[in-house]
């Protein structure tokens, strides 16, 4: 595994940043894959109305992805979000941008949320999340699977939950959006032509592969890589 400083080893980059306002929250996004925000305005208790872009998404039916957000989230309390569920009826990402916001609506500072995965060396991949530019939380990775820390080793992607739930409140987001971050810079590994056939994919793991969209999904979304130079977020912001 490479000595160097992970900014330095090309890799997937994902930057979210969280901006409170009065009686409004905004949460952004940007990967390889995807350019997004949600705004999320409340009256101090209950969402009243949701509001979302998409600058770039993967495949031509995410764009209806934000009707359902508007459909699941309107009306139900600020504290309620993570219990309403249904996000693999959403669009997995508009779904955590708008529980991000609603757990952040009342922060007094903008906040910012950095994903660092390594590209593969030796067959070893380096992940790390940041609060605010500070290191939170760090695995190495085999495929899907954790070698290190040692106390994860074994563990995979996708069996993380019961660890994650036993966290204390404050540790469970830093390492949800860690483990989801992973999963999707694996999608670096697989080539191209693999991951823009719809048919290809889980049925019902997000609302573009849900069984009544999956035929109808074509593969458009232009692919940024941010190993170097600018970082996601930093040149195309979207409107709040």
């Amino acid at each position: 595994m490479s000595s160097q400083p992970l900014d330095m080893l090309p890799g997937y980059r994902r930057r979210l940043i969280v901006t409170p306002y009065p009686e409004r929250v905004s949460s952004e996004l940007e990967d390889d894959y995807h350019c997004m925000g949600v705004t999320v305005h409340h009256d101090g208790k209950v969402a009243t109305r949701l509001e979302a872009v998409m600058a770039r998404a993967p495949w031509t039916t995410c764009p209806g992805a934000i009707i359902e957000l508007r459909d699941t989230f309107t009306g139900v309390p600020l504290d309620g979000f993570i219990a309403r569920g249904a996000k693999a009826q959403n669009c997995t990402h508009l779904h955590d941008l708008a529980l991000l916001a609603a757990a952040h609506a009342f922060d007094r500072e903008e906040m910012v949320y950095d994903i660092l995965v390594s590209d593969p060396i030796a067959g070893r991949r380096r992940a790390q999340i940041r609060r605010n530019g500070t290191p939170v939380l760090g695995w190495t990775l085999e495929g899907i699977r954790i070698a290190e820390p040692a106390h994860l080793a074994g563990l995979t992607l996708d069996g993380l939950r019961p660890w994650i739930d036993s966290l204390a409140s404050p540790e469970q987001e830093p390492a949800r959006l860690l483990r989801w971050g992973s999963f999707i810079a694996h999608g670096r590994t697989i080539p191209l032509e693999k991951q823009s056939d719809a048919s290809r994919m889980r049925p019902g793991s997000c609302y573009t592969f849900q069984p009544t969209r999956m035929a109808q999904a074509r593969r458009i979304g232009a692919i940024r890589d941010f190993s170097h130079g600018a970082g996601p977020l930093t040149d195309c912001r979207p409107a709040p």
